[in-house]
């Protein structure tokens, strides 16, 4: 449900000023600033369509205009009828993993070589996580990451879910916001693609394919703990090497349409 109107939002003569710029482009960016700073918030109301025309001081075409921009970018929500108005949303790894996705199919781009860039990413965290004074906390936090997954062994959706948490904390643990926002798109891409990709494949044999991955997962948690660096970082990258064989079969040289997923 949208939250009242910000203080900001509220502002009734905020004109936007002329410039080289096209007058929506101007009200998107200025408007895109706001959510990105922080001033304004998940869920935070901008109000209706002629509030903003008067905020603004320009045309419906152009408030319009400027409104499509931002909702193309998935920044808001412009919600229809007496109860709706604009709705802010904060920008996350959902929606630069479909712009990801977008860009990597126009380019031919393979689940495979997605898969790979994981495989790149992944284990250089883990060596940084192995290295911390921190890894006996790191080491906690990802048993708990397994139990989850334990919990829901006997279910593909609740797992890959428990799963894909799991690959996104461990590369959180490292500490790098870049490398953690990396890692988050990438596992989004894949975990949409190989959720359709192994749909076929929910018999028995897949869970005790989710147990050997468990098991594997634990051997990493004592590798973190121990601190043995090295190991573990090869122990994790043949662990993802295995596993993108095993998931991604004989799809992984073709070009998935990963639109289809989000």
């Amino acid at each position: 449900m949208a939250k009242e109107s910000s203080p900001r939002a509220e502002r009734p003569d905020r004109r936007v000023r002329t410039g080289p710029r096209e007058k929506p482009q101007q009200i998107a960016d200025e408007l895109r600033h706001l959510i990105i700073s922080g001033e304004l918030k998940e869920g935070d109301s901008l109000g209706h369509e002629p509030d903003l025309v008067e905020r603004f001081g320009v045309s419906r075409p152009s408030l319009r205009e400027a409104l499509r921009i931002l909702e193309s970018e998935g920044l808001i929500t412009v919600v229809r009828g007496v109860q709706g108005g604009v709705v802010v949303h904060r920008p996350d790894h959902r929606l630069t993993a479909r712009t990801a996705a977008l860009v990597l199919q126009s380019r031919n781009v393979t689940l495979a070589d997605v898969f790979e860039a994981r495989t790149i990413v992944e284990p250089a965290a883990v060596r940084l996580v192995a290295s911390a004074r921190a890894r006996k906390r790191s080491a906690r936090q990802l048993r708990a990451l397994i139990a989850e997954e334990e919990a829901a062994i006997d279910d593909p959706v609740a797992f890959g879910l428990a799963n894909a948490r799991f690959h996104e904390g461990l590369v959180a643990m490292a500490g790098n916001q870049t490398l953690t926002i990396v890692a988050e798109m990438l596992n989004e891409v894949v975990a949409r693609a190989v959720t359709a990709v192994s749909q076929a494949d929910a018999g028995s044999g897949s869970i005790a394919t989710r147990r050997r991955g468990v098991r594997s997962q634990e051997r990493l948690a004592a590798l973190v703990e121990a601190g043995e660096a090295d190991e573990a970082e090869q122990h994790w990258r043949t662990h993802m090497a295995v596993v993108g064989r095993v998931m991604l079969g004989q799809q992984a040289r073709t070009v998935i349409d990963l639109m289809d997923h989000f």
